[in-house]
């Protein structure tokens, strides 16, 4: 159902599908040329970089295409389980891909380890995770400045670069909507990074008055969004700093895609920590992708079970409004 109404829609989400086709098309073209060939290695980097420059886009475009569906559709439980199903296996082929064509056009490229002789294409043997998060920091200040005039402070005690970025904005925006009347400043977004024995962790930790428990699981929706639904203008610089609902999902799967994953504790009123587990031995590392079978198929084609607990018939309601003054 989502898939045609995409193609009856969207038009820059069937663009996506043909690019796909389009991308699969020219790579098979190399299947039969020989390797042993030099101008085949040359040609194969530039059809790979025109590969990646071809699908930038990709996630704000998917995006806006749930977006346009759900206001046309409305929310439907079974519908949803089918769309977050398939965007997280869409998703996570996506940055396989993505990694896999960086690596080789940087290992292979013209202008291979120049920017950081160091690196190993774009892997760093002796990453400082602290200023992965300084850096993923001050990418995320810049967006929240943008949008609101000012941003909190970072306080680091003693990666995967998207990962932090998200979640660094999403204190940053957190905090600053609580705060934005106070007289009492900004408090700042603590960041902790732990090396264990099997795992490295790093904790986000924000005061931006936290998010209820039965929403927790919704934020890692596709369908789910705390901010106010964005659209994206081709005549607009600036990104929007949130709305399309993709931040955290696909900052788990980045997390997953190496063994590791992504969790949100949350205390209403108060604020939100999220912790970013990764495999402390690049041995144990090795990339998670899913599998296409039948039953990835059934997936699609087994109807909603009814629930087998009471749930409440209602949202609750706001608890502030019985309070007592005093």
């Amino acid at each position: 159902m989502l898939a045609n109404f995409l193609r009856r829609q969207n038009n820059d989400t069937t663009a996506t599908r043909h690019r796909y086709s389009q991308s699969f098309e020219e790579l098979l073209e190399y299947e039969t040329r020989s390797p042993e060939d030099p101008h085949t290695l040359n040609d194969f980097l530039e059809i790979l970089i025109k590969i990646r420059n071809r699908h930038n886009d990709v996630v704000p475009t998917m995006a806006q295409g749930v977006i346009e569906y759900k206001e046309k559709f409305g929310f439907d439980p079974f519908i949803s389980s089918n769309v977050q199903y398939f965007l997280d296996r869409f998703y996570t082929n996506r940055i396989s891909f993505r990694m896999l064509i960086n690596q080789h056009t940087l290992l292979f490229g013209d202008s291979a380890c120049l920017a950081q002789p160091k690196h190993i294409g774009s892997i760093d043997p002796a990453c400082n995770v602290a200023e992965v998060v300084r850096d993923a920091y001050e990418t995320a200040k810049m967006l929240c400045e943008q949008y609101y005039m000012t941003a909190p402070k970072l306080k680091i005690g003693e990666f995967n670069f998207t990962v932090l970025c998200v979640h660094v904005q999403n204190s940053m925006r957190a905090t600053v909507e609580l705060y934005e009347n106070s007289s009492e400043g900004l408090p700042p977004v603590k960041a902790m990074v732990t090396l264990g024995k099997e795992d490295l962790s790093i904790k986000i930790s924000d005061k931006g008055g936290g998010v209820p428990l039965r929403k927790i699981d919704r934020l890692f929706n596709y369908m789910y969004s705390t901010a106010p639904t964005p659209r994206l203008d081709p005549s607009q610089t600036a990104v929007p700093l949130a709305g399309f609902g993709y931040g955290l999902p696909i900052s788990r799967l980045y997390a997953r895609y190496f063994q590791g994953d992504l969790n949100l504790y949350s205390v209403e009123g108060f604020g939100t920590d999220a912790v970013i587990h990764l495999k402390a031995l690049s041995s144990e590392s090795f990339e998670r992708l899913p599998v296409f079978n039948k039953s990835a198929w059934r997936h699609y084609q087994t109807g909603p079970e009814a629930d087998d607990w009471s749930n409440p018939s209602s949202d609750p309601r706001d608890a502030s409004t019985y309070k007592a003054n005093r």
